[in-house]
């Protein structure tokens, strides 16, 4: 019945998105696009988790024992895949740019750091349970999922409906519980979302701590620390990669809302006055993130915060969401969150968190804009984005077509004969040559087509076919190439060993046309 439920829930899921989906400005569709979008629109969650677990991406974790709520493991491609995420949001945030630092904070932090950021008395979100079959919700998003209802006037027939509306038939609203249609629910109380833990031998008050919520906060109490080793001038940015812990009493929808996430966050330093001017700069440099390593833009929108949704930090708020299988969700949230935070643990340490501006010879407290991406979700995006699936004589092709920085092998090289040792010993050699440079697999596990099958599922740009022609044979002398074979076009050239080192370069440069002009083969 729930199998039935989550697919009737995201057909409702996907069939609101259209709308906005359709009419995202200043975006049009053609006729001649319109089936691929509705396409893409119908991606189903099933179908990534599935080859998530069959290709070594996400496991359920401790799947033995019959898993662990909303916890996942990263499987050999998997972590690949987020690791070279992560990579590309470091490079791009941190290492090519002058104004930015890194920094690693520790998870376990001071308890009065969350006092002063709020998260001991706002941290919270409102909770209901169900009297009959002790599910838990939150109370404020209790209209937004389809809910289960029998309907007196059809006879008690089961009737799943969508969030918000009243049945059809009897023109009841929702009062019961949503997922057994019959239990009463509590009232709502207030749920703080943090992990509480002892540190020591002793499991006392004064003991107490917490997994930390966010990043953020370690940048923060580092602020003075950062400042003066680095002798930043602002505007300036300390951005930070790590774990964050968050007891969510709704996770869900594979590895999009978990209790245990990663974080990519940025907290930059500006002027007062200037915070406005910032917030939009970094607005548009990371929406402009995602379609640089190959998200289409109409998968992509802005949201801004309405002023009852705003945190008790935020002076402003937007967030870059993506159209994944269950809707529009966020991906990435950019806040104003003003001086808040510096002037918050100043107070309460009783140490200076200022900037002293030569220009003006004043000591000021700088504002903050906060780029707040998850890699977890960043990379489950890019995984929905890449998805495909295809139609190549008569047979069904599944593609991930990752950008090749983001693919978690960059090149496989395949033996055509695996019986012919002198092709098996070239291909291996030729793939611990390549493996200095670029994530690089051999496999001779199955016929060429079927290794090239296997090779589009998990993203693998670029296929290095081994054959007789390479090594020679009684007939005719060894040529010393490779055939390289695209996985987007499936088109095919040949190159020399010695040039496949340059040619490589080029490929994961995206030039393939170029290459493909010079050296063209055929499609398999």
């Amino acid at each position: 019945m729930m199998a039935g439920c989550d697919r009737v829930a995201r057909f409702l899921n996907l069939f609101k998105a259209l709308p906005a989906f359709l009419t995202l400005p200043p975006l049009s569709i053609t006729l001649s696009e319109l089936p691929l979008r509705l396409d893409l629109l119908m991606v189903e969650m099933d179908k990534i988790v599935s080859l998530c677990k069959r290709r070594g991406f996400i496991f359920q974790s401790s799947e033995i024992y019959g898993g662990t709520g909303s916890c996942w493991d990263y499987g050999p491609l998997g972590v690949e895949l987020k690791n070279n995420v992560k990579h590309a949001w470091w490079r791009d945030s941190v290492q090519n740019r002058a104004d930015m630092v890194g920094l690693d904070s520790s998870i376990l932090m001071h308890p009065r750091v969350w006092k002063a950021s709020g998260h001991l008395d706002h941290f919270t979100d409102p909770l209901v349970d169900c009297r009959a079959c002790k599910k838990r919700f939150r109370s404020d998003k209790l209209e937004d999922d389809i809910w289960l209802h029998f309907c007196e006037a059809t006879k008690g027939n089961k009737f799943n409906i969508p969030g918000g509306e009243a049945c059809k038939h009897c023109g009841t609203k929702r009062t019961l519980c949503p997922a057994c249609g019959k239990g009463e629910l509590t009232e709502p109380r207030q749920f703080n979302l943090m992990f509480k833990t002892f540190m020591g031998p002793v499991e006392e008050d004064a003991a107490v701590a917490y997994l930390r919520p966010e990043t953020a906060q370690g940048i923060f109490v580092n602020f003075d620390n950062v400042l003066q080793s680095m002798r930043m001038k602002l505007p300036f940015g300390i951005a930070q990669i790590g774990k964050s812990f968050r007891n969510e009493i709704t996770p869900g929808n594979f590895t999009f809302r978990t209790r245990e996430f990663e974080q990519m966050e940025i907290e930059f330093f500006v002027m007062p006055g200037t915070d406005e001017e910032w917030h939009q700069r970094w607005l548009d440099e990371r929406f402009a993130w995602y379609p640089k390593y190959g998200i289409r833009k109409e998968n992509l929108r802005l949201r801004e915060h309405e002023k009852d949704e705003l945190a008790h930090y935020a002076k402003r708020t937007a967030d870059i969401e993506y159209l994944f299988p269950m809707g529009w969700s966020e991906l990435e949230g950019v806040a104003n969150r003003a001086d808040f935070d510096l002037k918050q643990h100043a107070e309460f340490s009783g140490k200076a968190l200022d900037y002293f501006d030569e220009e003006s010879k004043q000591k000021i407290v700088p504002y903050v804009i906060e780029p707040s991406a998850g890699a977890d979700r960043g990379t489950l995006a890019f995984l929905v984005d890449a998805y495909r699936e295809e139609e190549v004589k008569g047979e069904k092709r599944v593609v991930l077509n990752f950008h090749p920085e983001l693919a978690p092998i960059k090149i496989a090289v395949l033996p055509l004969l695996k019986k012919n040792s002198r092709i098996v010993e070239t291909a291996q050699k030729l793939c611990a040559d390549l493996r200095k440079r670029w994530h690089s697999v051999y496999d001779d596990t199955a016929s060429i087509g079927r290794l090239y099958r296997r090779q589009d599922e998990v993203g693998t740009p670029f296929c290095a076919t081994v054959d007789v022609q390479t090594v020679g044979d009684e007939k005719a002398a060894a040529d010393d190439k490779v055939t390289i074979r695209d996985r987007d076009t499936m088109q095919q050239i040949r190159v020399a060993l010695s040039a496949l080192p340059t040619v490589m370069e080029k490929l994961m440069d995206g030039e393939w046309g170029s290459v493909y002009r010079e050296h063209g083969v055929t499609r398999d």
